[in-house]
C-alpha cells in the first residue's frame, strides 16, 4: 500500500473543493432560484470546486511513496 502524508490544511482544502463542487451541482438541479440565477451560480461554483481540485490532486498523488522501515534479522 501507498502511503501519503497530508497535511490539516490540505485536507481542509480538499473538503472544501468537494464541498465548492457539491454546492455547485445542488444549484444546478435545485428549484429555489430562478433558471438563469441557478445556472450561474451552480456553474460557476462547479468549476471553482473542479479547477481547484486539480492542483491538490496533483500535489498529494505526485508526492513520492514515504519510506517504511525494514525489518533487520537479529
Amino acid at each position: 500500500m501507498i502511503e501519503r502524508s497530508i497535511t490539516l490544511p490540505e485536507i481542509g482544502l480538499i473538503a472544501g473543493t468537494r464541498g465548492l463542487l457539491g454546492i455547485g451541482i445542488g444549484l444546478l438541479v435545485s428549484g429555489k432560484l430562478n433558471h438563469d440565477q441557478r445556472r450561474a451560480a451552480g456553474w460557476a461554483l462547479v468549476a471553482v470546486g473542479a479547477l481547484t481540485t486539480i492542483p491538490l490532486a496533483m500535489k498529494v498523488l505526485g508526492q513520492n511513496e514515504k519510506p517504511r522501515a525494514s525489518l533487520k534479522a537479529a
